[in-house]
């Protein structure tokens, strides 16, 4: 394997980490349907999670057991921050290059949630 076809496969998987990284930020950034859930609704619901685990009977506590832990983890992912400015600023960098050796049109962007405003930055255009 030549330098070259190394450095083009090195090129490939940075790129790919780079867009994969800002796809799942704006994956787990997206504003969910209902109302939005609070550190201070979830941490109320833990606390009435833990009243009724005292008088459940052994499948409520189960349960219950369960919705806890879902909470917890609820929890913990709200104070996991995502830098998307950085991310995004990253993708804009390798976009147009990955957009054009992997073939993905606009369109298929703007169909995973990437803004046009983004796809403008990076230099894709409708025509792409």
């Amino acid at each position: 394997m030549t330098d070259e076809h190394k450095a083009a496969l090195a090129k490939g998987r940075a790129e790919g980490r780079i867009v994969r990284d800002y796809l799942e930020g704006l994956r787990a950034t997206k504003p969910k349907r209902g109302r939005k859930r609070t550190p201070d609704s979830i941490k109320a619901r833990l606390a009435a999670v833990d009243a009724k685990i005292e008088e459940a009977n052994a499948i409520e506590e189960l349960l219950l057991v369960q919705e806890r832990r879902d909470l917890i983890a609820e929890l913990e992912r709200m104070s996991d921050t995502i830098d998307m400015e950085s991310l995004e600023n990253n993708f804009v960098s390798v976009a147009k290059s990955y957009s054009a050796s992997k073939k993905i049109s606009y369109q298929s962007w703007r169909d995973v949630g990437v803004e046009p405003s983004v796809l403008k930055r990076a230099g894709i255009s409708r025509s792409d």
